[in-house]
């Protein structure tokens, strides 16, 4: 028998069968162990998407004979998501984007009046087509708003509005049959604030001054903040023990301070509309929710759905130049620097960014803190450059809300390393129609000297991901 000769330098452990078995048992307990953690690791992505479908209620086919909504009313909200091409192919992940701006008062603020209303109603501070009047201070969106629906419930409308906003959104108030006010921009401490003079308006409803020292008889509401008057009289207010003083209560005209900042309803607008609506629609795959926030009602309600259905989904605020919002989220301080005394150009907050943005706390943003994981510091140039890119390559002509929204979706991209697919999700809240005379004038852009560069965006999605 001819035996093989093995080099010297052949290891020796080769030879000893029980060494080679420990080895080979090694080698098959480490693959045995891999191939279990990798079961493991599946089987709890299982159980994880389990969970999320036990909370999702899939939309049933539905099949109808007609297709018709009653009113302006029955047009609010089921607004589209859309995909964002230009962002979502650069990205490799999916830009959607709720179409707020096919409400048919033109933006996201359409919920927020119609709940706020409709709440009123239900509580009885509010009877339509008794001349009663609904008071509101905004920058423009939620006025719109509230006038559209006030027209088609029976209700006159005052807005007290600063007078540096965009002026197409004073000339749609006025269309729409609203009687407008426009102040000077003021801190909220200040008396002739708008919001605080909306409060006013609606405390002196009805009578021939404001300068009265005798307000109307108020109304008890639930909260401080929302004002209800009416001109009932007050012997009708102290008596109310009659059919015909009920009913003369009832039917008088009554002053209603909306109060949007600290309403409520505006929370539960989208806790019950919005969230849920994006859950369905995109069933129940999102990775972020990106939003601005002024009053803070949206991000506070969608987060909070989001977050109660999936906790994983990201909440992520999008906060322009002069905003507070951003350093509360990431540094628990409500300030920012252009707050010093002689250092504002424009606005209170001060960007050329109208509707979100804010340098004090309300109710709304108070349910928002504890669901939001990340904030992100968009500069007017930024805001400015995403709205043309958007024009040039997707078609979409956009407002300063959404130009921010989509800057802060491609940036936290950027963060998160995503390019697999991921969906992140923003609110599209107004069209550029409203923001000719500003945010889409050049000539008042060049002279507030905000550069006008869409190239801004082709750099930040070529950019290399930021280092962890």
């Amino acid at each position: 028998m001819a035996w093989i000769s093995l080099p010297q330098s052949f290891p020796a452990w080769f030879l000893d069968r029980t060494t080679s078995r420990h080895i080979f048992y090694g080698i098959l307990i480490g693959v045995s162990f891999s191939l279990a953690s990798s079961s493991a690791a599946q089987y709890r992505r299982e159980k994880k998407e389990e969970e999320i479908n036990e909370k999702f209620e899939p939309r049933p086919i539905e099949l109808r004979s007609d297709d018709i909504v009653d009113g302006v009313v029955g047009l609010i909200g089921n607004t589209p998501l859309v995909r964002i091409p230009s962002l979502s192919n650069a990205l490799g992940v999916e830009v959607l984007g709720k179409a707020e701006f096919l409400n048919p008062g033109g933006s996201v603020k359409d919920r927020v009046a119609l709940r706020m209303i409709q709440d009123a109603e239900q509580a009885g501070y509010l009877h339509p087509y008794t001349g009663s009047r609904i008071f509101e201070g905004t920058v423009g969106s939620t006025g719109i708003s509230i006038a559209t629906i006030a027209k088609a419930k029976g209700y006159s409308a005052t807005i007290i509005m600063p007078d540096d906003v965009a002026r197409e959104k004073v000339q749609a108030l006025k269309c729409l049959g609203a009687e407008v006010e426009q102040v000077r921009p003021a801190s909220i401490v200040d008396k002739k604030q708008y919001v605080n003079l909306a409060r006013q308006r609606a405390v002196h409803f009805g009578e021939p001054s404001t300068s009265t020292e005798h307000p109307r008889p108020h109304i008890k509401t639930a909260t401080s903040t929302v004002v209800v008057t009416t001109t009932a009289s007050e012997d009708v207010m102290d008596g109310l023990d009659t059919v015909l003083e009920e009913q003369e209560l009832r039917e008088k005209p009554r002053g209603f301070f909306a109060d949007q900042f600290e309403n409520m309803s505006n929370f539960h607008a989208h806790l019950e509309g919005t969230g849920p609506e994006i859950w369905r629609q995109t069933n129940g795959r999102v990775d972020a929710f990106v939003s601005g926030a002024g009053t803070g009602g949206t991000i506070a309600g969608t987060g909070q759905f989001l977050k109660a259905m999936n906790d994983d989904i990201l909440v992520v605020l999008a906060d322009p130049e002069g905003s507070g919002l951003y350093n509360k989220i990431k540094f628990g301080v409500m300030y920012d620097r252009k707050e010093r005394e002689g250092s504002k150009r424009r606005h209170q907050v001060d960007t050329v960014v109208e509707g979100i943005g804010n340098n004090r706390m309300t109710n709304n943003i108070d349910m928002a803190i504890s669901s939001i994981d990340d904030a992100y510091r968009i500069t007017d140039e930024e805001a400015v450059a995403m709205s043309r890119y958007l024009v040039q390559h997707d078609g979409l002509f956009l407002g300063s809300s959404s130009a921010c929204n989509l800057v802060t979706c491609v940036k936290l991209v950027k963060k998160m390393g995503w390019k697999d697919g991921e969906r992140v999700v923003t609110i599209l809240c107004d069209s550029g129609s409203r923001h000719y005379s500003k945010f889409w004038n050049d000539d008042y852009l060049r002279a507030a000297e905000i550069p006008i560069d869409p190239s801004l965006i082709d750099d930040l999605l070529s950019s290399p991901p930021p280092p962890s």
